[in-house]
C-alpha cells in the first residue's frame, strides 16, 4: 500500500496534536472511594500538622529519657508506673522517675521525651524495671514529622493513587477535587464488520474485535468516560451523521477502520466533510503507519486502522501520550526488563516499531523471542506473547544475544 502523504515521527505528530487542540475540561468533587485513578484539579496543601501531637510508635512506656540513662540488665532502673494511656485518650502529666504505659498511636504524656518497649522491660507491681537507656524522642512520631502544615501534599495533575487517597482522608477529608473525566467515543466502521454474537465462522465478513480491544485497553484509564458505538457500514451519510451526534457529547472520538487512502477509506473525507480540520495523515509505526488525527470544534478525533495489532500500537505510541500530555499528567508506564535477543532483529530506518515478543526464562538469564513486527490483524502474536520492543526509527536492528530492553504485557512464566 503506497500512501499519498509524507509519515510523521511518533514525537512530532503528539506535538502536532497537543498544539492543536484546548479541551475544556470541567471539575467535580468527588468522594475519596471513587477517586483512585482520578486526576486531582489543583494543589492540595496540609491544613494542620500531622501528626497534631507526639504520639507513640510502639507499646511501652513513656519514660523521661534521662531517666533511663545508666540501665543494664545487670543493674535496671526501677520507675514508678503512675498511669496508663491508649490512643485517642488525654494522658496524665510525667512526673520525674516514673513512668506510664503507652499504647501505639497514643498520645505523648506531658514531659516525656522517650517511649521504652515492652521488650526492653519488666513489670513488678506497679513498678517497672528498664533494662537499657533509651536515647530522647526514641520510638516517638513527632508532631508534623509526617507532613507539616501548609507542606505539599497532592500536586496539581496527580493521578491519584490509594496513598495520596490515604493522605486526604488522615487530614479528615471526604470529598477531593478532580477533573472530569474525559469523554471519548469509539466508532467502528466498515461494511464487512458484524456484531460478536456467537462463535459461528462467517463467510466473507469479519467480527468486529477491535473497538473491543480499544475499549478495554482504554478502560484501564479511571479518568476516561467511555462510549462504544455500533458499528456503522462504509457509507458517508451514515458516517457523517453518527459522528455529528456523537461529538456532541464527547471530548474525543476514535473512529477505526478507513483511515488509509483507498476508495472506501471514508474516516478523513467525512471529518473534511463535517468542517474539521485534518492534523496528519500517516505517522512512521510499524503496524499501524495509516493513523490520522483531526479537529473538529475543538474536539479531537483520532482515525486509526480496523485491525487490532495496529490499533493497539496507535493506542500505545500516540493516542495514551497525547492523552497525557493534553491533560499534564505523568503516569507509570508498564514493567521493563532486559533480556536477551534469541535472534537477529531487524529495524526498517526511520519507523517506530512495535515488534510482539515472548519473553522466557532459562536457568538464571531472560531471554526474548521476537513474534512479529508486521501482521497487524495477527492476535495470536499477543495472546501467545507477553511483551514488546519499541525500536526507535534511528535504530537499524538488534544482533543477537543483544541485551534489549522489554516493556512487559504479561507475566513470565
Amino acid at each position: 500500500m503506497k500512501l499519498l502523504y509524507s509519515l510523521l515521527s511518533v514525537g512530532k505528530a503528539i506535538d502536532i496534536i497537543v498544539s492543536s487542540i484546548d479541551l475544556n475540561i470541567g471539575v467535580e468533587d468527588i468522594s475519596l472511594l471513587d477517586a483512585s485513578g482520578r486526576i486531582s484539579a489543583g494543589n492540595i496543601y496540609a491544613p494542620y500538622n500531622l501528626p497534631t501531637s507526639n504520639r507513640s510508635v510502639v507499646d511501652g512506656y513513656a519514660v523521661r529519657a534521662e531517666d533511663t540513662y545508666g540501665a543494664s540488665q545487670t543493674n535496671p532502673i526501677e520507675l514508678e508506673v503512675i498511669g496508663k494511656v491508649h490512643a485517642g485518650e488525654e494522658p496524665i502529666e510525667l512526673k520525674p522517675h516514673t513512668a506510664i504505659e503507652i499504647a501505639t498511636g497514643a498520645k505523648l504524656p506531658l514531659n516525656a521525651n522517650a517511649v521504652i518497649m515492652y521488650e526492653d522491660t519488666s513489670r513488678i507491681g506497679d513498678k517497672v524495671l528498664i533494662y537499657k537507656p533509651v536515647a530522647e524522642w526514641a520510638n516517638i512520631s513527632r508532631i508534623g514529622e509526617d507532613f507539616e502544615i501548609n507542606s505539599l501534599i497532592v500536586r496539581e495533575r496527580t493521578v491519584l493513587q490509594p496513598w495520596h487517597i490515604a493522605t486526604l482522608a488522615s487530614f479528615g477529608f471526604s470529598k477531593v477535587r478532580v477533573l472530569r473525566k474525559v469523554m471519548i467515543s469509539i466508532m467502528p466502521t466498515g461494511s464487512e464488520i458484524r456484531e460478536p454474537r456467537e462463535p459461528t465462522p462467517l463467510s466473507t465478513e469479519v467480527y468486529e474485535s477491535t473497538s473491543y480491544l480499544v475499549y478495554s485497553y482504554l478502560s484501564n484509564y479511571k479518568y476516561l468516560d467511555l462510549i462504544r458505538i455500533n458499528p456503522k457500514p462504509d457509507d458517508v451519510e451514515i458516517i457523517s451523521e453518527t459522528l455529528r451526534n456523537t461529538l456532541r457529547s464527547s471530548d474525543i472520538v476514535i473512529i477505526i477502520g478507513g483511515s488509509s487512502v483507498g476508495e472506501m477509506d471514508l474516516a478523513p473525507k467525512v471529518l473534511e466533510r463535517e468542517g474539521g480540520r485534518i492534523l496528519f495523515r500517516g505517522v512512521a509505526i510499524r503496524p499501524g503507519r495509516t493513523i490520522g488525527a483531526g479537529v473538529i470544534n475543538n474536539k479531537l478525533i483520532f482515525m486509526v486502522s480496523g485491525y487490532p495489532v495496529a490499533a493497539l500500537t496507535s493506542l500505545d505510541l500516540v493516542i495514551v501520550p497525547s492523552i497525557r500530555r493534553i491533560l499534564g499528567i505523568n503516569e507509570l508506564g508498564r514493567l521493563k526488563v532486559k533480556a536477551k535477543l534469541t535472534r537477529r532483529l531487524v529495524n526498517t530506518t526511520g519507523y517506530t516499531s512495535y515488534v510482539r515478543v515472548k519473553v522466557f526464562r532459562c536457568g538464571d538469564e531472560l531471554y526474548v523471542e521476537p513474534l512479529r513486527i508486521t501482521g497487524s490483524g495477527i492476535l495470536s502474536t499477543l495472546t501467545r506473547g507477553n511483551g514488546v520492543i519499541i525500536m526507535p526509527p534511528e535504530v537499524e536492528g538488534y544482533e543477537k544475544n543483544s541485551l534489549v530492553e522489554v516493556e512487559l504485557l504479561g507475566p513470565i512464566e
